[in-house]
């Protein structure tokens, strides 16, 4: 297929989509769950979905549908499907991402290479990019004031969570730095079900998902981007 990536890994699916993709942009890639199992990554709109191709015995499973080979999957896309998420964003697959892309053969010259240190190793090389790790949806958040609930759009895109009014807002309300954030966590003080809430210094910010599902997701994300922000603090960066 002409858009089957192989063995591009999440983090360059995120980053190829956002910067060059559209909205409904896709491409298929080498999943790490194991041999045959496979990952469809889909732009949409400021972030990017990530959905399981998994094979059994009859083939390939997708959602509700099963296809006997990997051509079959592929040739199901020319129809432009739709997808749903626990989110409840609905994504019409429509620009497949292709694998070659037409490039210029020119390069730049060298003119100045000389070391700023000398009697260091590759040992001493700190490879770092902050992971994109991106999510949006629909949250119900509770005010700071009037303790009253309101929906807002949030995304997540590497250290930001911002929340929106509503989904077609280009300005957010606020945007939130999970450098700051000490704790993301269940919550069942408030009369509220699926609730979570993120612990700041001068606040505590309490959200509720739609379902259970999409409270873990949110959960699990935030959670990993709190744990990757503590290694590039211990490693000084």
């Amino acid at each position: 297929s002409q858009w089957y990536h192989y063995d591009l890994s999440r983090h360059a699916a995120e980053a190829l989509l956002l910067s060059n993709g559209t909205d409904g942009s896709y491409l298929l890639r080498n999943s790490n769950e194991g041999p045959g199992c496979f990952a469809l990554s889909v732009r949409a709109k400021d972030s990017v979905k990530h959905f399981q191709v998994t094979r059994n015995s009859n083939g390939y499973v997708f959602g509700f549908n099963e296809f006997p080979t990997l051509q079959d999957f592929v040739n199901h896309f020319a129809n432009q499907p739709l997808l749903g998420s626990d989110a409840g964003t609905l994504i019409v697959l429509k620009c497949p991402y292709p694998w070659r892309v037409e490039e210029p053969s020119i390069y730049e010259s060298v003119r100045v290479h000389t070391a700023i240190q000398t009697g260091r190793t590759e040992n001493d090389l700190v490879a770092n990019a902050p992971s994109l790790g991106t999510k949006e949806g629909f949250l119900v958040k509770q005010g700071a004031i009037v303790k009253n609930w309101k929906q807002r759009w949030f995304t997540l895109n590497r250290y930001e969570l911002k929340y929106f009014k509503d989904k077609m807002c280009e300005e957010p309300i606020r945007t939130l730095d999970l450098r700051s954030c000490s704790a993301v966590q269940f919550d069942y003080s408030q009369d509220k079900v699926n609730c979570f809430c993120l612990v700041f210094p001068d606040r505590t910010f309490y959200l509720c998902a739609k379902t259970g599902v999409e409270a873990d997701e949110w959960i699990k994300i935030l959670r990993w981007k709190l744990v990757s922000l503590s290694k590039l603090h211990v490693i000084g960066l």
